[in-house]
């Protein structure tokens, strides 16, 4: 099994750009993993209230690691 539960990255389509794909900003590469992250803040954590935080869509570049993070529109 690969990183984050896939075998194989894989290209993402940004349907916001008529589907289409998505290429890494740093090198160019058309492949990545996909994973979900909460964006905390400090006053979130203070008060254990992480949970209520809003949740991005990461990319990760399967060649160099850059991540692209997609916060979701409204």
């Amino acid at each position: 099994m690969g990183l984050f539960g896939k075998d194989q990255p894989e290209t993402i389509e940004l349907k916001e750009l008529n589907g289409k794909s998505l290429r890494c900003q740093v090198c160019g590469n058309g492949t990545f993993w996909q994973r979900d992250a909460q964006l905390h803040t400090g006053v979130a954590s203070f008060f254990n209230l992480e949970w209520a935080s809003p949740t991005c869509t990461c990319v990760i570049c399967s060649v160099c690691g850059y991540i692209h993070w997609f916060f979701p529109q409204s």
